[in-house]
C-alpha cells in the first residue's frame, strides 16, 4: 500500500543526464515543482564528433538523475527543467520519461489527487540498455555507432548471475559491469541492437544482456 499515490499506473520514471556537478541542482529544481526527490549516480557520456575526438573532449563525466512522479507533475517539472537547464541547447543535457508499472517502498511520495489524462505520449524514441563486463562498453558504443547511434552514456555497476561469479582464494567475486544507455529513434533500434549483438557476441553465455524500453517524452535530443 503506497500512501498518497492514487493511481500507480500514472507514474513515470524521469531520467535526466547532465554534466558533472549539475545533478543536485536538477533535483533541487524538480523538488520545487512537486517531485519528492531523486537519486544521482555517475556515468560518462560519449559523443560521435570528429572535432571533439580531435580535441579529446568526446568522453565526459556525467550525472544521471532518476526521479519518480505522476505524469502531470513529471510534465510540469520537465518543462521548468528544460527552461532552466537549457536542454534545447547542444551539450546541455537530455531528459526522457518511461512509464512505471508499480512502485514500492516510497513512503514519502506525494502526488496530485487529480491526475490529468493526456493523449498518446511520444513513442518516437526508445532506450536501449546493454550490460557488459567492465572494459567492453567502448565496443558497445562503437557497434552502436555503426548501427546509427550518435553516442551513449556509460554507467559503472556490478553483476551477479550464473555466468558472473568467479572465485579468488575460495571467496566469491562479483565482476564489475558497465551499463550503456542509448536513446535512439524507433526506426534505428533494430539496426543498433543487431550491430551490438554481432560485434559484442551478446548471445554467448556471460557476454551481457540487452533490453529496450519505450520512451514517452524527450528533451535535448538533436539530429
Amino acid at each position: 500500500m503506497i500512501p498518497n499515490c492514487p493511481d500507480k499506473n500514472e507514474l513515470e520514471l524521469i531520467c535526466i543526464i547532465v554534466n558533472f556537478g549539475l545533478g543536485s541542482k536538477t533535483i533541487k529544481i524538480a523538488k520545487k515543482h512537486g517531485v519528492s526527490g531523486g537519486t544521482i549516480f555517475l556515468g560518462r557520456g560519449t559523443i560521435k564528433s570528429r572535432i571533439l575526438e580531435f580535441l579529446e573532449l568526446n568522453d565526459a563525466r556525467k550525472e544521471i538523475v532518476l526521479m519518480i512522479a505522476d505524469k502531470t507533475t513529471a510534465a510540469q517539472a520537465l518543462e521548468i527543467l528544460n527552461k532552466e537547464l537549457a536542454f534545447h541547447k547542444p551539450n546541455h543535457g537530455i531528459a526522457f520519461t518511461i512509464s512505471v508499472s508499480d512502485l514500492l517502498g516510497s513512503s514519502s511520495c506525494k502526488y496530485n489527487d487529480s491526475i490529468e489524462k493526456r493523449g498518446e505520449e511520444n513513442t518516437m524514441y526508445q532506450a536501449v540498455f546493454t550490460i557488459v563486463d567492465r572494459g567492453n562498453a567502448e565496443d558497445v558504443i562503437e557497434a552502436a555507432n555503426k548501427g546509427g547511434a550518435r553516442g551513449g552514456t556509460i554507467i559503472n555497476a556490478r553483476g551477479s548471475g550464473i555466468h558472473e561469479t568467479h572465485t579468488l582464494f575460495s571467496m566469491a567475486i562479483e565482476p564489475e559491469k558497465e551499463i550503456v544507455m542509448i536513446i535512439c529513434k524507433n526506426d534505428l533500434t533494430d539496426s543498433i541492437v543487431s550491430s551490438i549483438r554481432e560485434q559484442v557476441n551478446i548471445d554467448e553465455p556471460g557476454k551481457g544482456i540487452i533490453f529496450i524500453l519505450d520512451v514517452n517524452k524527450t528533451y535535448g535530443l538533436f539530429k
